[in-house]
């Protein structure tokens, strides 16, 4: 019985082949059963080693056989019930060539459209970037197929994000994400100091059962999906932390669930209980302070920094660098200085 289990960005079989199956292009046979993902898309992620036929990658002219496992990991296909619109929004790119493309994304910026963000995210715009033009939608379909998102961040959270410019790339980065081999490290100020100051976190991550934009861990096996997040903390602030965070999955809001989890939630995370003190006393001298410090960062204070993967066309593997947002590191200067104060005054 096939298998399959579609997320937002990625669609995936597995299944054993039918005992009656005459041999057949595997390519085709695919087509069959995945009538929502073009034939080009399906053969450029059999090329990209995104199917394999009992756990070894083939060719599309594989000629399938009875009692074989397929599975297949494919970039979504785009909806067919909206339109897209390109938008003139100025792109922060930080590396492009034929195949892909590395940007910076603002912090407030939506990446892709949804309800109540159909203009003005990164899509939008690189949609805009890759030729369309304002007055005129982008239909889903071979344009739309440009714009070729295969991960994604927060609106609230800053940092890189690869773009695929082609479909044979779109495919072997998909598999890359979907595997687990893109190296991914955020960082984050946190309230408290961690104990011990670096470590591992995982948890299964579900959607929370009251709040529905909103997700948590859950002890119960069967539940949720499982996660895993490495952090270390780089500064100590005693209020505050600036620690790392690497993932070893890409759950929707995985982050700010596990650090909430153990007691430290992200500065100013309005979801996450965040945008409140959750160290220190409460008196008005220090929460005037806190406040002040709020408003020079209001959004979670999150940033993905770096970002290391495969090329797939070059097999080089690329990395890539950004630096703290100025809300953040304003954050921090003015933890370190309120710090500074009140160890000198407890010496005097």
């Amino acid at each position: 019985m096939p298998q399959a289990f579609t997320d937002d960005l990625f669609e995936t079989l597995d299944l054993v082949v039918d005992p009656g199956q005459t041999p057949l292009r595997l390519d085709k046979f695919l087509i069959d059963r995945m009538q929502r993902t073009s034939r080009n898309r399906i053969q450029n992620a059999i090329k990209a080693g995104s199917v394999t036929v009992d756990n070894k990658v083939v060719k599309p002219n594989h000629k399938v056989r009875p009692g074989e496992r397929i599975s297949v990991v494919v970039p979504k296909p785009p909806g067919e019930e909206s339109t897209l619109q390109a938008d003139n929004i100025p792109l922060d790119i930080r590396y492009e060539d034929d195949y892909l493309l590395v940007v910076h994304k603002p912090p407030g910026m939506v990446v892709h459209p949804g309800v109540g963000h159909r203009r003005g995210t990164l899509v939008n715009a690189l949609a805009y970037y890759f030729g369309g033009t304002e007055d005129m939608p982008l239909l889903p379909g071979n344009n739309a197929n440009r714009v070729g998102l295969v991960h994604r961040i927060d609106k609230d959270t800053s940092g890189l994000l690869v773009i695929a410019k082609e479909e044979y790339a779109m495919s072997h980065l998909a598999k890359q994400f979907f595997d687990h081999t893109v190296e991914r490290s955020y960082q984050a100020i946190v309230w408290g100091d961690p104990e011990p100051e670096s470590g591992s976190i995982e948890a299964n991550i579900m959607r929370h059962p009251r709040h529905r934009k909103h997700y948590t861990t859950t002890d119960e096996p069967d539940q949720g999906r499982w996660a895993k997040t490495h952090y270390r903390t780089i500064e100590s602030l005693y209020y505050l932390s600036l620690i790392e965070c690497k993932l070893e999955t890409g759950r929707t809001h995985q982050i700010r669930v596990h650090l909430k989890s153990i007691g430290h939630p992200l500065f100013n995370d309005g979801h996450y209980g965040g945008d409140r003190i959750l160290k220190g006393t409460v008196y008005s001298k220090y929460k005037s302070f806190v406040d002040r410090v709020f408003s020079l960062c209001p959004r979670q204070a999150l940033h993905a920094k770096s970002l290391a993967f495969t090329h797939p066309h070059t097999g080089e593997r690329l990395k890539f660098d950004s630096e703290l947002p100025t809300d953040m590191k304003d954050v921090l200067d003015a933890f370190r200085k309120y710090t500074a104060a009140k160890k000198a005054m407890d010496r005097l």
